[in-house]
């Protein structure tokens, strides 16, 4: 399976931005669509952001305009810039593909909003 490694996250205040990036272990250019997710204490996982190969985007309405999803297919690199960043924003958040399949997850990156 295609494995992932998560970074960027941290602990920012409301209204900071963060770039997180995801990279995998071999070629993304012939991945469809590559997600990005987040679990926030006592939530289930849900999908944020996706990109498919032609560059078409979706974003979840909690997210809808201050976020932004890239890939970069020479870099093996999937990108989430976050700005106006929440306290509802405080998740852990992972990449994969869309749908994520039989792809192991990876351990993610936190991400912390608070003042």
């Amino acid at each position: 399976q295609v494995q992932f490694v998560e970074s960027g996250g941290g602990l920012v205040q409301p209204g900071g931005f963060l770039r997180l990036s995801c990279a995998a272990s071999r070629s993304i250019f012939n991945i469809a669509t590559m997600g990005w997710y987040r679990q926030a204490p006592g939530k289930q996982r849900e999908r944020v952001a996706y990109i498919t190969r032609g560059g078409n985007t979706n974003y979840a309405d909690s997210v809808k305009g201050r976020v932004t999803i890239s890939r970069d297919n020479a870099k093996n690199t999937v990108y989430l810039q976050m700005n106006s960043l929440t306290p509802e924003d405080t998740a852990v958040y992972y990449c994969n593909t869309v749908p994520d399949g039989s792809n192991w997850w990876g351990q993610g990156t936190q991400v912390t909003v608070s003042s």
